[in-house]
């Protein structure tokens, strides 16, 4: 049986940044994982955005309506979903805050100017919001099933409401066999946020892009993930303050979007 995590928590109201900048990136380089408090999401509005319909999955892209984004999100109409469409936008509007500001202190927490992701990367920022419905029933096979098997995010950064139930784990050594899984425990009202794989690339590895999955269990779960990535046209190339002589870049330049579209086509290409 799997043993709990005990994860750091980050108040994203703190008033010395520089305090909050260093508890992020002691929890970014030992775990990839942290809980968000007092980010600004109304508890009301997040015990709204849980009652979502019973769909697998449903996305919602950027908000903004630009031709260059296709006008992509397709919305139930108000007469099968009354208002749900308002609490979306409106939880995703909430998110995206939180991201803003909680990306503010990881700038710091990289020894970089608090603005600097906003100057290279968010132009404006991609943020995607992923409903997800997990079904309670296990059904009758010997195999292992999972919610989610274990994976890590594409991006930069996740942040991650759940409902309560049980099931999220994290794997804090990728690389090591036999791996070890832990359970995240949830902590009503907060956000569970987590670096992808893209930031781990940007910080030369410094921050960790942690291995995570959704094991059944025998109850229904639902939980918003909102995916807070760069500009597409973003050159993402190793901080200046994750390298040095002794610790060269390991990966060349890419364009954010370019990275996005390969990781995609290899995970659902088959």
């Amino acid at each position: 049986m799997a043993e709990a995590v005990v994860l750091p928590v980050i108040d994203l109201t703190s008033s010395d940044h520089h305090a909050a900048a260093r508890s992020i990136q002691k929890a970014c380089t030992e775990y990839g994982f942290f809980y968000l408090i007092n980010h600004g999401v109304e508890e009301s509005l997040l015990q709204k955005v849980l009652q979502g319909d019973s769909k697998e999955s449903f996305y919602i892209g950027p908000l903004e309506d630009a031709p260059s984004r296709g006008y992509m999100n397709q919305w139930p109409s108000e007469e099968i979903l009354p208002g749900w469409r308002s609490i979306i936008e409106d939880y995703y509007e909430g998110a995206m805050n939180a991201g803003r500001r909680l990306i503010k202190l990881v700038a710091l927490a990289l020894n970089l100017d608090e603005n600097f992701f906003y100057d290279v990367a968010f132009n404006p920022p991609n943020g995607y919001l992923r409903l997800l419905h997990y079904p309670g029933e296990l059904g009758s096979s010997d195999e292992e099933i999972y919610g989610a098997s274990a994976h890590s995010d594409y991006g930069m950064i996740t942040l991650l409401l759940t409902d309560g139930i049980s099931g999220l784990q994290i794997c804090n050594e990728k690389f090591k066999e036999p791996q070890v899984w832990e359970n995240v425990h949830h902590i009503p009202g907060t956000l569970i946020v987590n670096i992808g794989d893209m930031m781990e690339r940007w910080t030369n590895c410094l921050f960790r892009s942690t291995l995570h999955r959704v094991m059944p269990t025998g109850q229904e779960r639902y939980s918003v993930a909102f995916f807070l990535d760069p500009n597409p046209d973003c050159v993402v190339e190793c901080l200046k303050s994750c390298c040095n002589e002794s610790a060269p870049p390991r990966f060349p330049p890419i364009r954010a979007g370019d990275y996005l579209e390969e990781r995609i086509k290899v995970t659902y290409g088959s």
